[in-house]
């Protein structure tokens, strides 16, 4: 759910006067930390669970009343940018705010942001998703980053700091889709605002409201516990800043987020999307042959396999809860329960599994499979969770099926993103040379966006009404996962090979 991974700090140093006595020996600013990002995830996710059901939701019944297409792309569009623009937010933090700055600068952005998604209308529909997707751009590395403040460059807490800031994102991504689904689909919610004298139709933006109140308490806590992270964070020295690199990074981000959010088709993007990074790996690792850019080489394969996995991964907004609301029995133990919650099955199952993840890949040592290897058994998890989509699709012909093949399908989604995504962050900061660290880390993220991109574009093709296309639309992607899966298990000792290199 929480994609994508912590951020660990990309410029190594030893943090000044960082207040010791936290929980678990842990220095005290990572509990300010992991609340503050708990309750952004909690808004983020929380707005992101109810986003296509309003958008497709008639506006008889309070919703956006939009056709399929144009609400997936809208979709699509917002959770990309989210993403992209943490380039952008990382740049401006590390030369202009400082990343304590950042966080409280981008968290009152997303807070307007989900406020103005409260309030009726077209107009302030654009403007609280704009200000949320500012907001997070500039608010997601900085925060991360921080984390990595408080702990000196070889500080063996570091790891076990950053898994705790982990569950922090999943505890606010698993409770807010079933605050903020209640509130938006609940019955029985909607037969209290009726008892008050309030349109019932008014429910969607109620949960875009508290949304916004779970932000508003995560930067309170955040503001009064400032002082416990001592001196990290704070704004760059007085100096020339860089205005025309920020414009380079601006113009750039602006190019590439215009070009895509125009590209309304996933076939436009995926051949681009393959053919780029391959050529680049080829010179690179092929042509160029040097140490540094055989790893950039490796850096460009993982890229090509995460995006692929996100664009899969992230239809848990798009596709499947499509087929949740329209096509899904939401029922647990004979009670209904709204078709929103499911968002949080994935924070849930990411609990339970991370640490047996960590245990199993610390008992194995020096025996654990390759980052490669690891790469695609999470893109051939991922796939068959897919593949699993092919026969709930034909039991659709029958009518609405049971909540069994959703809960499977997450189980194996999950997984899947234990395989690849800590792995892959944890890769990229090795692979980077030094001077271009940050910007590697903006590939990782860029891939979770031109994924989210896809996720949404892809849903715009999904059709419920029709079981046997249902079923080819899961098949195909199911074989492109499958064939980048192969790719990897075959291509390993290459890549090895270049992620060795020196």
């Amino acid at each position: 759910m929480s994609r994508p991974a912590p951020l660990p700090d990309p410029v190594p140093h030893v943090p000044e006067t960082v207040p010791e006595g936290g929980i678990g020996g842990h220095p005290k600013g990572l509990s300010n930390l992991f609340y503050a990002e708990m309750w952004e995830r909690f808004s983020y996710y929380g707005m992101r669970a109810l986003l296509l059901l309003f958008m497709l939701e008639p506006a008889t019944k309070g919703g956006m009343g939009w056709d399929q297409a144009h609400a997936t792309t809208v979709y699509g569009n917002y959770t990309m940018l989210s993403y992209m623009l943490c380039i952008l937010g990382g740049f401006i933090a590390d030369n202009f705010l400082g990343a304590r700055r950042a966080v409280l600068i981008g968290g009152a952005v997303i807070t307007l942001g989900h406020f103005t998604l409260a309030m009726p209308g077209t107009a302030t529909f654009y403007a609280g998703l704009s200000l949320v997707a500012a907001g997070t751009g500039l608010l997601k590395p900085s925060i991360s980053t921080l984390v990595g403040g408080l702990y000196a460059p070889g500080d063996h807490r570091r790891d076990a700091g950053f898994s705790l800031f982990y569950m922090g994102i999943n505890l606010g991504a698993f409770a807010a889709p079933l605050i903020t689904g209640w509130l938006a689909q609940g019955e029985t919610f909607r037969g209290w605002l009726a008892a008050a004298g309030i349109d019932p139709a008014s429910s969607w933006h109620w949960g875009f409201g508290a949304a916004g109140v779970g932000m508003t308490f995560g930067m309170l806590i955040y503001v009064r516990r400032l002082s416990w992270l001592g001196r990290v964070g704070s704004p760059p020295s007085h100096g020339r800043r860089p205005w025309g690199r920020l414009a380079a990074v601006a113009a750039g981000t602006a190019s590439l987020g215009l070009t895509l959010s125009f590209a309304s088709s996933a076939r436009w993007i995926m051949p681009a999307l393959c053919v780029l990074p391959v050529m680049g790996a080829f010179w690179l690792g092929v042509i160029r042959k040097d140490g540094e850019s055989r790893r950039l080489a490796a850096v460009l394969i993982f890229f090509l396999a995460a995006t692929l996995f996100w664009a899969i991964f992230e239809q848990a907004g798009s596709t499947l809860t499509l087929f949740a609301e329209k096509l899904t029995y939401n029922e647990a133990f004979g009670e209904p329960f709204p078709s929103a919650w499911w968002q949080s099955v994935n924070a849930l199952m990411v609990m339970a599994l991370a640490p047996a993840f960590a245990w199993g890949w610390m008992r194995l040592g020096h025996s654990q499979p390759s980052v490669p290897v690891k790469f695609g058994l999470g893109l051939l998890f991922l796939g068959l969770s897919f593949a699993l989509m092919v026969p709930a699709a034909s039991a659709t012909a029958a009518g609405k099926v049971g909540p069994e093949w959703l809960l499977s399908v997450y189980l194996l989604q999950t997984v899947g993103e234990m395989c690849l995504s800590p792995v892959g962050l944890s890769t990229m900061t090795k692979l980077a040379p030094a001077r271009l660290t940050s910007m590697i880390l903006g590939v990782w993220f860029l891939a979770t966006a031109i994924g989210s991109k896809l996720a949404g574009s892809l849903a715009g093709e999904f059709t419920a009404q029709d079981p046997a296309a249902m079923g080819a639309f899961f098949l195909e992607q199911t074989w492109a996962v499958a064939a980048v899966a192969a790719a990897l298990f075959v291509l390993t000792p290459w890549i090895r090979r270049l992620m060795e290199a020196r």
